[in-house]
């Protein structure tokens, strides 16, 4: 079992974790005020970087899909998909977006009515309601898929038609990695960057469990009640992870997206129909209208914060997911040609966010603006309860309520599960063999220290601490997305000479 892990990768990302780990345990109140003030001056140095690279990634995916390269199947021409189109897009959908769906999906849009810096002059609620929608389909929508198509094109590119090593450090030819160290360094930060990725969302769904079963009185409150949750989760999703690709992961994800679609039916249904239908509509034509400006928007003209907390943590976020995602799309992306590749991970579930967030937001807007219910203030006391507090106003909301809670832990659990995958198999040893499940004991260590940098991370400062985490390792993978870029590109310039 250990023969099959590569030492160095594996046990430096061990070490630095844990140290992690230890040191915010024992140094709980300077953390917290530590996390804090790294997130302001990351997000005020690179924040142009971030959103930058960014929109490069957006229009490199657009270029790829409609190349001379569209052709270009993941495993060679002769490759045949292994997953049917539902199986992946549901893979796609449950490993792409997990539990941040569900804690923002009406809260982010609520904040966005009263918090938005931009437009100051129109007073309408209008203009605002329109507005709030905008940016939170900026923040979920084309740019982090296109991240995770650019990742994942250069993960399938390298291991299957290349057959190069399945690592991030395998993706990028350059002075750098030409020696083990170089290379070390690449896979050690793209291990990190998906464990605190990860981290971030299996913390903001514990505590949203922890809200709802509060919500429904079957708990307490309390941090060890959120910790007794994180660890019940955390045993699942190792089980599932042991279990492997087909008979764990692939299954989940099928239950995930069925659960999310009687959910969001129930609100379509139940909700305010024709001003969601309305709402979707135009929220998609003002999106497209002001793209250009939303996408490059820096908040360069005021002193607020609010692109720190916003917009930079998202886009951190997605970058320090890719390589977990990117990954796993590769797995499950063999035989997709590079067109069908992009469209299915960038178009596709941007527009199921679309349905999702348009849904969401515009009947917890509708909540808001015409019925009385002052969903903000609830929001503003803990955003973890937001999605319980909008599901209260419907008919059968103790039913809703737990559905919801069943839905963040199929999402906690793929989440887990993919994430220690993915992490086993930057970790393994094996050069070439990609098609093979990663060490035992490694998917073993992965999901446990999921579970345990979670409760840290919490412990540490709550959701500033889970922002920062995905900030400090999110930002600078953006640097290796662009090299691994254009190191495909080349790639791709050669493949398509024969």
């Amino acid at each position: 079992m250990l023969k099959d892990i590569a030492p160095k990768r594996f046990f430096i990302s061990l070490a630095l974790i844990s140290l992690f780990v230890f040191w915010t345990l024992t140094n709980l109140e300077f953390a917290s005020q530590l996390f804090l003030q790294t997130q302001s001056r990351i997000s005020d140095s690179l924040g142009w970087m971030v959103i930058l690279a960014a929109n490069g990634f957006l229009l490199f995916t657009i270029y790829l899909a409609f190349s001379r390269f569209g052709h270009i199947k993941i495993g060679g021409q002769e490759a045949v998909p292994e997953f049917s189109y539902l199986s992946w897009t549901a893979m796609l959908f449950s490993a792409g977006l997990g539990i941040g769906l569900l804690f923002y999906g009406v809260a982010e849009p609520i904040i966005h009515l009263g918090s938005l810096p931009t437009g100051a002059g129109e007073d309408s609620l209008a203009a605002k309601a329109n507005r709030s929608m905008n940016f939170t389909f900026l923040h979920w929508g084309l740019h982090g898929w296109s991240v995770y198509a650019v990742v994942g094109l250069c993960f399938g590119i390298s291991a299957y038609n290349l057959k190069k090593p399945f690592r991030v450090s395998a993706m990028i030819d350059s002075r750098f990695t030409s020696n083990s160290i170089g290379r070390i360094s690449i896979d050690v930060l793209a291990i990190l960057a998906t464990i605190f990725g990860i981290a971030t969302s299996l913390g903001l769904g514990a505590t949203q469990i922890s809200s709802g079963l509060e919500y429904l009185n079957l708990i307490q409150p309390s941090f060890t009640n959120t910790i007794l949750i994180i660890t019940v989760i955390t045993v699942l999703g190792l089980i599932s992870v042991m279990l492997g690709l087909n008979s764990g992961i692939k299954r989940l994800s099928e239950i995930n997206i069925a659960l999310c679609i009687v959910l969001l039916l129930a609100v379509f249904i139940l909700g305010p129909t024709s001003f969601i239908l309305n709402g979707i509509i135009q929220n998609i034509g003002s999106y497209a209208k002001n793209f250009i400006t939303l996408a490059t928007w820096t908040e360069a003209y005021s002193e607020t914060s609010w692109q720190n907390d916003w917009t930079l943590f998202y886009y951190s976020w997605w970058f320090a997911w890719s390589p977990f995602v990117g990954l796993f799309i590769a797995r499950v992306s063999f035989g997709r040609s590079i067109k069908e590749f992009i469209l299915g991970v960038v178009l596709i579930p941007s527009l199921m966010v679309f349905v999702w967030m348009g849904t969401f937001g515009n009947a917890a807007i509708y909540q808001e603006l015409f019925t009385g219910v002052n969903l903000s203030e609830a929001i503003n006391q803990d955003i973890s309860i937001a999605l319980f507090s909008f599901l209260e106003q419907f008919p059968f909301s103790k039913g809703l309520m737990g559905l919801s809670i069943i839905i963040i832990l199929t999402f906690f659990v793929t989440s887990s599960d993919s994430g220690a995958l993915v992490s086993s198999m930057l970790s393994s040893s094996s050069d070439s063999d990609f098609e093979s499940d990663p060490p035992m004991l490694a998917r073993i260590v992965w999901a446990v220290s999921l579970g345990i940098l979670a409760a840290a991370l919490l412990a540490g400062g709550g959701l500033s601490a889970l922002q920062t985490s995905v900030l400090v390792t999110g930002a600078p993978f953006a640097i290796i997305i662009a090299i691994a870029a254009k190191n495909l590109l080349s790639r791709l310039k050669e493949l398509n000479k024969h």
